[in-house]
């Protein structure tokens, strides 16, 4: 085994720690490769002995520990070192430049920190490849170190955070490389000017340039960037960069795939002959920018196009019907948040591809007339926050793979078709803030069904059954409708519920104990409604905040993904390559929910909904005191019981609502004193038990109690304490009448007599009267106060 030169064991679910010893025994060894593995463990300082070693991959294990980098260093015949895709941490050292003969150098996806050594590259002369990308540095890093390595071909660097300063300009220097790749972003590239690089102008044989998540300022040119004939893919996206954008007429780059510059500041017009520029276009991605004018028809000729996004711009004008006749290959088109307008889409159309659809947030009126018939692979229609009208009509039945449909804030009207029981993959439905009526069709298939959101309508009647069958449910939104009657007892078979809002009906009766049963909800909005009854204690049988994480609010479908390889190959024994590739992917809706909570209304999209948490029952016509149970919902953030009819104390149990930030009593009928343990609610921000009956002093100006002004205690006469103006000091009281002498006794009952019986009718004849014209809410405390005042007159 002396004599051994290649050792390979690439591939071969090795999940063991490393056999250094006997590996480093092979002293002759020029190769070895021990990458796409499961090995754990270190690498010990010992692997410096091999010094015969010309190649050395580790790539893809789940090795971690500091880099040994006194071993790496003294491998001097090393020409390609593969780290990338394990966990590594530590710093690089100024040695490897020691490796002068050091063709590849592949560190990527690791958890290498601290700075890049400035005496690293220079005298690296011979190296072609260069990958540090996913990783933490930091502190500066000049490009022009590199200069002298005139065979290089590929550069990554492509950080984790955005600690790292690169300059390319600091220095006059001409390279004497020829990149074919340039993967540079999420770094603070050329901070003092935010130029693009300049020495790219010079460079004649790129295939790649990505200089995303730079913050680069200035006029953006790509001109001189596409005057390399073989470039495939440039991306400037989320820097930026203004002012128009510039494409030579006269040239084609037939080889270009991927044009992304989205997220920068350009404005002026799409360059009308885009399509012949760049006719070859797989991915075209210009959103969010300032683009204004019409969409330029020669995008029609783009007959490979398969993913297009001008969403987020100026756009205006009418859609042209040669972008939905040429773009054959198209996949996902994305026009959201423009001011485009007239019909929703033309008369024509062959985009039969077409899986994921957005026209929203735009100024489209009309009926819809959608032209996209026979077209089965669509999965995901966002028309919404338009001004279209008329009804839903049967077209919505022909698409049967539509996962997500939303069609929210728009004009439309009726009820939903028969035909929207072909759609047996529906995920997500928004019809909201329409003025739709009706139930859904009893043959609907609701299995599938994941986030429906009705809010906003004109629905009557109980809540529909068909829901029942929707097993699925995560969110379910009936807000702000004409829904009447008791909430359903089957309530409790859509046990995946999260989100519960039905808020804003004339619903009636007791919250059925069925609810309780729900225990994955984590929002409940019941409030302006007409529910009666009791608060079920039950209620505490809800864990919230108390289950482990999930993807209930996570993007919910992948519904279309392009990805783009460019493999470059390294001829060694050993046959290393990377793949230099590009990812688009195009998502399905996000969840969104807006609630109140410290008394505004908030919106909460995707999973930080999972860590969000409440209960609000304001508005209704509860009574009798509020169950202590509640008190131990430790996870919720947010309760709201205002403006019911609730009497009793304020539980003292409420102290271990450790977690809550929003705590709403104020307008009922609560007596006693708020419990002192409340001053340990370290989140609370919001506190309010204004209009009740509560007595005695306000708890204690600590920690967040401090903070709550007068507003939060008023309307209860018989407190005392600050923020209040009244003071809990006796001295501070009326003095007491001296009792009268005995001959004066019989004198003073006459007079005593008449004005007890005379008090005694007022109040009693205001009572009559106030009782009339008086809210519930005064009429009981006037109750309280003739009795009071009766009392004192006998």
């Amino acid at each position: 085994m002396a004599s051994l030169k290649v050792l390979s064991f690439k591939l071969n679910q090795l999940n063991d720690s490393l056999p250094m010893e006997e590996i480093t025994s092979l002293g002759n060894l020029e190769v070895l490769n021990l990458g796409d593995n499961y090995l754990i463990g270190e690498i010990p300082p010992s692997i410096g002995a091999m010094t015969s070693l010309k190649a050395l991959s580790f790539r893809y294990n789940q090795l971690n520990g500091s880099l040994p980098m006194e071993g790496f260093c003294k491998l001097r015949n090393l020409q390609e070192l593969d780290l990338s895709e394990n966990s590594f941490e530590g710093n690089l050292s100024s040695c490897l430049g020691n490796l002068t003969s050091l063709r590849f150098l592949e560190l990527s996806r690791n958890n290498i920190g601290g700075t890049i050594p400035s005496t690293l590259f220079p005298s690296l002369k011979s190296l072609e490849y260069v990958s540090l990308s996913y990783n933490h540095f930091e502190g500066s890093f000049s490009f022009s170190s590199l200069a002298n390595s005139s065979k290089l071909e590929v550069f990554e660097l492509e950080n984790h955070n955005n600690n790292l300063k690169v300059e390319t300009e600091n220095l006059p220097w001409t390279p004497l490389f020829q990149l074919k790749f340039f993967r540079l972003s999420n770094c603070k590239l050329n901070e003092a000017t935010g130029a693009i690089p300049s020495f790219l102008f010079h460079q004649y044989d790129l295939k790649e340039v990505n200089l995303s998540h730079n913050s680069m300022v200035g006029k953006i040119s790509t001109s001189s960037l596409m005057n390399n004939t073989r470039l495939e893919v440039l991306s400037l996206a989320n820097n930026q960069l203004s002012g128009p954008l510039f494409l030579n007429a006269d040239s084609k780059n037939v080889d270009m795939i991927i044009f992304d510059v989205s997220m920068n500041r350009i404005q002026g017009e799409v360059p009308l002959f885009i399509g012949s520029v760049l006719p070859n276009l797989v991915v075209l991605n210009m959103s969010k920018n300032g683009f204004q004018g019409s969409i330029p028809p020669s995008l029609g000729d783009m007959r490979s196009l398969e993913l297009l996004d001008l969403s987020d711009n100026n756009l205006s004008g009418q859609l042209p019907e040669h972008l939905f006749m040429g773009c054959v290959s198209l996949t996902f088109l994305k026009l959201s948040s423009n001011n485009l307008q007239g019909q929703l889409l033309p008369a024509k159309s062959n985009l039969r591809g077409l899986v994921a659809l957005f026209l929203d947030n735009n100024r489209f009126s009309g009926e819809i007339s959608i032209g996209l018939p026979n077209n089965t692979n669509l999965k995901l229609l966002d028309l919404s926050n338009n001004s279209l009208s008329g009804k839903i009509s049967d077209w919505i039945g022909s698409f049967h793979s539509l996962s997500s449909l939303i069609l929210s804030k728009n004009s439309l009207e009726g009820s939903l078709p028969k035909s929207v029981c072909n759609l047996q993959q529906l995920r997500f439905l928004d019809l909201s803030s329409n003025s739709l009526i009706g139930a859904m069709p009893s043959c609907v298939n609701l299995s599938s069904l994941r986030y429906l959101h009705l809010q906003g309508n004109e629905i009557d009647g109980p809540i529909p059954n068909v829901l029942s069958k929707a097993s699925s449910l995560v969110t379910l939104d009936l807000r702000d409708n004409k829904l009447s009657r008791r909430i359903p007892s089957w309530i409790n078979l859509l046990s995946n519920l999260r989100v519960l809002l039905l808020k804003g009906n004339t619903l009636e009766g007791p919250i059925p104990i069925q609810l309780c049963q729900l225990i994955n909800i984590t929002l409940i909005d019941f409030s302006h409604n007409n529910l009666s009854g009791s608060i079920p204690s039950c209620l505490q049988m809800i864990p919230y905040g108390k289950r482990a994480f999930d993807e209930s609010f996570d993007i919910h479908t992948n519904v279309t993904h392009a990805e783009y390889y460019s493999t470059y190959f390294y001829g060694n024994s050993i046959n290393m390559e990377t793949s230099i590739k590009f990812d688009f992917g195009a998502f399905d809706e996000v969840e969104e929910v807006e609630f109140i909570t410290k008394s505004r209304s908030e919106s909460y999209r995707g999973n930080i909904l999972y860590f969000f948490s409440g209960i609000d029952l304001s508005w209704n016509k509860f009574t009798g005191p509020i169950p202590p149970e509640i008190g131990y919902l430790s996870g919720v953030l947010t309760l709201n019981l205002s403006h019911n009819h609730l009497t009793g104390s304020i539980p003292k149990t409420f102290s271990n609502l450790k977690e809550i930030e929003s705590l709403d009593l104020s307008h009922n009928r609560l007596g006693g004193e708020i419990p002192s343990e409340l001053i340990d609610l370290n989140f609370l921000s919001v506190f309010t038990v204004a209009y009740n009956n509560l007595s005695g002093r306000t708890p204690d100006r600590k920690k967040q109690f401090a903070t709550f002004e007068e507003n939060s205690y008023e309307g209860n006469p018989l407190l005392c304490g600050l923020p209040l103006q009244i003071s809990c000091t006796t001295s501070s009281a009326l003095p007491l009448a001296q009792p009268p002498s005995r001959s004066r006794q019989s004198d003073l009952f006459n007079v005593d007599f008449f004005w007890s019986f005379g008090g005694a009718y007022f109040v009693a004849f205001i009572g009559v009267v106030s009782f009339i014209y008086l809210s519930s809410y005064h009429q009981g405390l006037l109750f309280e106060l003739i009795e009071a005042r009766m009392v004192s007159y006998r």
